[in-house]
């Protein structure tokens, strides 16, 4: 049982704006006619098409499968065919386009067969790669794909297993809701992740602006097979942030560069929990999730969204936005981004849109220079120094950046929030991000490219030294022809002479006495035999 909760450093209180659209159940809304797919929904890899224009897929069926461990798979959120698979504008803050398919609804919604995995029976691995085929990941909005945290590490094994649900960011309630209404599935959910990482202690954290929450989760965890205890913690932005959480409730800090996992702890989002009950206990693959709407709508609440709908399409189930707006903002204030069309679809990273006006969000006045007041190194919950980073990214001094600990920025925001100069920091951060990652990706290229071009050389050089062995190895052979050609000639001749020899000893015989005839016979033999002799020489 905890019995004492610790700090973290910094944070800050803005306004919460939760009242809006916490006070309602979750609302469905009705399946659109068109879906559009973004295949990357996740950190990693893009996930890669399995189906083609023209084919009838079925709800729940894989329209892209995850390519490499860190990537996450697509499914159709209802049955109907696929009519393009191009670019389109996805919501990111780039508001760059992006390969997504596009299903037309059938209006049937008709399920592929589904059945309940007895993960108890299977292997852990086929277990995790199980919510890895149906495309699981953290959905309280970094992404990160859910069966990479599940993956026991004998190095480094998990002992105390966290739920988070905190949700710290104003305006957004959708955790809230998920919690008061399916509390028993959220705790189904832990407990098979518990399983899964073996972990021997359970904590559910709450942010104590939400009793209702915690009342449910208690009495859902009342009822669990597995002990879980949940503990409320001080309302304070960031307190959902995994080492903030991790630091409250254990009092252990996650040193700079390391992963939670590396210190016994993991740390799941409830709506990864809900995700990972509906797959092994439903056999549902991620279609769907919670979205809070809210901002200047008619009716804010929490809705449960099909992904791949459209933005525009989601507000007007809420009501339709006043005509005042000037633009729908994806998480939170703190550390959500304008969307570039209220066209864009529904994701997984989707967990609040906040319709925005002026007077909502009044515009922000021009930055003027740091006055090296320290407040944002005061609130930074990462206990970075803000100021610093700020003049080392204008200056492009990233080298100096990394050395200050730029990547252990979570981006929340702080630090803008309470500059008194209005300088847009967190902009400076992620952009600074951005070149150390694009520098670092050059740098490996090049590397790269230097250790294919030494390759090639020594493959070169190599081939140079071999084809020159061949060739002395032939000329070798060629001039040790020559010599046995040399020799065998010389045997030649030796015989010849000592043919000749023989012949020149021997003595004609019996050839006193002979006619005139016979001995004219002889010489005339003896003639041809010379004349042959000689020409056999010639």
């Amino acid at each position: 049982m905890i019995e004492k909760l610790f700090k973290f450093h910094g944070g800050v209180h803005p306004p919460e704006h939760k009242a809006e659209s916490a006070a309602t159940p979750i609302r469905p809304v009705p399946m659109p006619a068109r879906l559009v797919l973004p295949l990357r929904q996740h950190i990693g890899n893009v996930a890669k098409v399995k189906v083609a224009v023209g084919d009838h897929v079925l709800k729940g069926q894989q329209l892209a499968a995850p390519e490499g461990m860190i990537s996450a798979a697509v499914h159709a959120p209802t049955s109907g065919t696929v009519v393009a698979i191009d670019e389109q504008l996805i919501p990111h803050v780039s508001g760059l386009p992006d390969l997504c398919i596009t299903l037309q609804a059938d209006g049937e919604d008709r399920w592929i067969e589904r059945e309940p995995l007895d993960y108890e029976d299977m292997e852990k691995t086929a277990v995790i790669e199980a919510l890895r085929q149906a495309g699981v990941v953290g959905l309280g909005g970094a992404t990160f794909p859910t069966h990479v945290k599940l993956r026991a590490d004998p190095r480094h094994p998990v002992k105390t297993l966290i739920l988070n649900g905190a949700e710290c960011e104003p305006f957004i309630t959708c955790d809230d809701r998920l919690m008061r209404e399916r509390a028993d599935e959220i705790i189904r959910g832990l407990q098979i992740m518990a399983y899964l990482l073996d972990a021997e202690c359970c904590l559910v954290g709450i942010e104590d602006n939400k009793p209702e929450a915690a009342q449910a989760m208690r009495t859902a965890c009342a009822r669990s097979a597995v002990p879980v205890e949940v503990v409320l913690v001080p309302t304070l932005y960031p307190g959902g942030g995994a080492k903030q959480l991790i630091k409250v409730l254990t009092g252990w800090e996650v040193p700079s560069g390391k992963l939670p996992s590396e210190i016994g702890v993991q740390c799941f989002n409830v709506a990864t929990a809900y995700a990972v009950h509906r797959f092994i206990d439903h056999g549902e693959p991620v279609i769907s999730r919670i979205v809070t709407v809210t901002g200047k709508v008619a009716r804010p609440g929490n809705f449960e969204v099909p992904l791949g709908m459209a933005i525009e399409t989601l507000v007007q189930a809420a009501g339709g936005a006043a005509p005042d707006i000037d633009g729908f903002i994806m998480g939170g204030p703190m550390m959500g981004f304008k969307l570039p069309s209220p066209r864009v679809p529904v994701v997984k990273a989707t967990n609040c849109i906040i319709a925005a006006s002026p007077d909502l969000f009044p515009p922000q006045p021009l930055p003027m220079p740091c006055i090296r007041c320290a407040r944002c190194a005061d609130v930074c919950p990462a206990n970075l120094q803000p100021q610093e980073l700020y003049w080392f990214a204008k200056s492009q001094n990233f080298e100096k950046a990394r050395d200050y600990h730029l990547f252990d920025c979570i981006e929340c925001g702080c630090c803008s929030y309470v500059c008194p100069s209005h300088i847009p920091l967190v902009q400076y951060y992620r952009y600074a991000k951005s070149e150390i990652i694009a520098l670092d990706r050059a740098k490996q290229a090049a590397n790269l490219a230097r250790e294919r071009n030494q390759l090639r050389l020594a493959r070169i050089e190599r081939e140079k030294q071999e084809r020159q062995a061949r060739h002395a190895q032939k000329a070798m052979g060629a001039k040790t022809d020559t010599a046995a050609d040399e020799a065998k000639k010389a045997i030649i001749a030796a015989a010849i002479e000592r043919a000749k020899a023989q012949k020149a000893a021997v003595t004609p015989q019996n050839t006193d006495h002979l006619p005139p005839e016979a001995q004219a016979e002889i010489a005339r033999i003896e003639a041809r035999r010379s004349q042959a002799m000689e020409q056999q020489k010639e």
